[in-house]
Parts: C-alpha cells; structure tokens; sequence
C-alpha cells in the first residue's frame, strides 16, 4: 500500500475532540488470529507512524491479550501491529499450555484416580490443562510500565480486561482511565478501576475446565466471556462512542442436517459446542442492537450521555472449524491422542480444534484471513476511522 493511500488523522491532541473511537476485542482461544489480521489491515489504511487510534480499548480472554499488547505499543500503531502478529503467527501449542507426553500423562491419571475414588485419592483437577507457559509467556511480552505511559501521555484514554466472578455469577471489567476513574454497576456486570497486572490477562483468559482459575484480592475469576451479556457496554462506559467490534464466530455457522442417522455426539463435540457457546455470538448481537438503536432513533444507549454509539462490525467470512480440520497434524502427538481419545477427529473435533490449535500453521491461515475480510471493507473502514461522528 503506497504512502498517498493512508489516511490523514489529526495530531493527537486533536483527536481528542472527535468522537471518541473504541476497540472491542472479542474472546476465542486461539481464533483470536483472526483479530490480529483484521489489526494489520487498520494499520495499513493509516500513515506508517500513526499513533493507536483507538482512545479506548477493551478485550476479554484472548481478546484481553491482544488489546494489551496494542496497548503498550500506542505511540506507533503499525509497529505495533507488527510486533502482535510476529507474536501470533509463530505461536506452538507448548508456549500455551503443557502438552508434553509426562504433563498429559499426569492430567489423565489425576482424572482417572480423582473420578474412580470419589475425590479421595487425590482431589479433582484445577483444570484440564497447565497454562503455566502462557503466564511465562506473557510475562515476557506484556508491558505494563510501557501500558501505564501510555495512559499518561494520552496515547490512550483506557484499557479494560474482562473476567467472570465466579463468587458474584458476573461479568467484572477491570480498567485503567486517564481521567478520574468512573465505577459502573449494574445487575450482570459491573466495572472496577484497577491498576492492571498479569493476573488479570490471566483471569480473563482462564477458559472453563480447560485452564485453572485465577485468583485476584480474594476472589476467583474465569474467562471473561461466560457472563458477558453486553460486551460492548464497558468501552461505552469509559466514553467510546464509535466501536470498532472484531468477532471471532462467522455470521452462519449452522450445519445442515445430515440424511445419516445421528451418532451420539462425542465429549470432544460437547466440549466444542460449550466453547461455542461460551465464546457466542454476544458482540455481534450487541452491535446489531446499538445499530437497531440508532435506526428507531434510540438516544439513551448509556446512562451518561444521550450520544448515539456508532459499531462497525467485522467478524469471520469462513468457518474456523473447518480450516482447523486442515491442520490438525500440526498439533504435538501426544495432545491428539488425547483429543483422539475424547472423541475428536477432523470433522467432529473441529470447534473444539479451532480454539485450542495454538500452532502458526493455523494462526497465519486466520491472521490473512482477517486482513482479507478487513481490506473487503476498506472503504467502510476508512470512513469510519474519519468520521466525526
């Protein structure tokens, strides 16, 4: 892409007074790819040294990550986007979670001996697998300091992570803010101002059975996902009022039934369908609603301002359970056996493959992916990073 086909953005001090722009980042394993790419197109539809142009940015599970990592890059957003995808495209499965043949080994028997006595050989597992490395991981790439800088300078305005209480049955945003932080409550959610540190990424990312709970002031949280009714209503809350929202699902991703009889669906297939509908179509339902709002006229979209909130949608062309099929191989032998073994082979497993296969053969497929959906709106894009309102 040549120079003179970037947009023009104002400096930033005056890019405050536009209609504050926010990024939400969705949940979904290792299909957050897909929101890497979608990134990479932004970048380019801007000049080389553009700063981040979103003044707030809010993400949940793998979407929490990402945004925390565009976050400590604000300053130059393409060059963030670069070290992101560097990040996402050489991903192995190892620096995830621990697949070795000793660690699936242990985490089979310690099922085993916990299911066969009741809990009192051994008590029930924390989680299915140990997801030490991605906190060793993160550890390496995350920045907090570079975070909190850019909050001072006002690169950005805030950066919220979300998880789920277990204690409360809802959905807890975690923000940093500029300005004097804002709590917000509400029946299924609510925001707490915090200074973010890894527990946090580690919390909102921490998917039900597969990784273990995370502690934080006494109380433990799990993925962000499971209680998110309104995904979209912290980045409102912390003043954003044009959204760009990145999903993770397709906009169909219903299968026609088969003239076959039925099989008995296979733990793999149900561990699928309840990531699925874990990480389900919310963002996408809550922007169709702003956008309904915003047709009917709708002007009471947050208690704190009678603004309209502009979404722009992006989400998947193609179903990741079916690219996932394809790379199967490339997971390490001793994690099929054990997919094998619940069930999961490439057509049956596929949901499931689709947000557990860390592995770059399958992440740059799903990085392109979204730069190709990304670049399909290149128009609506640009538009939208300009618009005043």
């Amino acid at each position: 892409m040549s120079s003179s086909d970037a947009l023009t953005l104002p400096p930033l001090g005056e890019a405050t007074h536009r209609s504050p722009l926010g990024l939400v980042l969705s949940g979904g394993g290792a299909r957050g790819a897909y929101q890497v790419g979608v990134l990479k197109a932004v970048a380019e539809l801007l000049p080389a040294n553009a700063p981040v142009p979103f003044r707030v940015i809010c993400g949940t599970s793998a979407g929490a990550i990402i945004g925390a990592l565009i976050a400590g890059n604000a300053r130059n957003f393409r060059q963030g986007c670069v070290l992101l995808e560097n990040f996402w495209r050489n991903f192995s499965i190892e620096e995830v979670f621990r697949a070795d043949t000793l660690s699936m080994l242990r985490s089979g028997l310690h099922v085993f001996l916990a299911l066969v006595s009741g809990g009192w050989l051994v008590p029930p597992p924390r989680s299915l697998f140990d997801n030490q490395p991605l906190r060793e991981l993160l550890e390496r790439h995350v920045n907090f300091a570079r975070i909190r800088q850019a909050l001072d300078a006002g690169d950005i305005s805030a950066l919220a992570v979300s998880a789920s209480s277990y204690q409360e049955g809802r959905s807890v945003t975690f923000f940093e803010q500029t300005k004097t932080a804002q709590a917000w409550e509400t029946p299924w959610s609510r925001g707490e101002a915090a200074e973010l540190q890894l527990d946090h990424l580690m919390a909102s990312s921490a998917v039900p059975l597969m990784f273990p709970p995370v502690a934080i002031d006494g109380v433990y949280y799990g993925d962000g996902a499971m209680r998110q009714i309104t995904p979209l209503s912290a980045a409102i809350h912390l003043g954003a009022r044009r959204l760009l929202v990145i999903g993770v699902r397709p906009p169909e991703q219903h299968h026609a039934a088969s003239s076959v009889a039925a099989a008995m669906p296979s733990f793999a297939q149900i561990m699928g369908f309840m990531l699925d509908s874990v990480f389900s179509e919310q963002p996408e339902v809550d922007a169709e609603r702003l956008q309904r709002d915003n047709l009917l006229g709708v002007s009471d979209v947050t208690p704190h301002s009678a603004e309209q909130v502009t979404p722009l949608l992006i989400v998947p062309s193609e179903d990741f359970g079916l690219i996932a099929a394809r790379h199967m191989d490339s997971m390490p032998r001793t994690l099929r056996i054990l997919l094998r073994t619940l069930g999961a082979k490439r057509q049956t497993g596929s949901t499931l493959l689709s947000y557990l296969l860390f592995e770059g053969a399958y992440t740059r497929e799903l990085i392109a992916l979204g730069y190709a959906d990304a670049m399909a709106k290149r128009t609506e894009l640009q538009a939208f990073l300009c618009s005043d309102s």
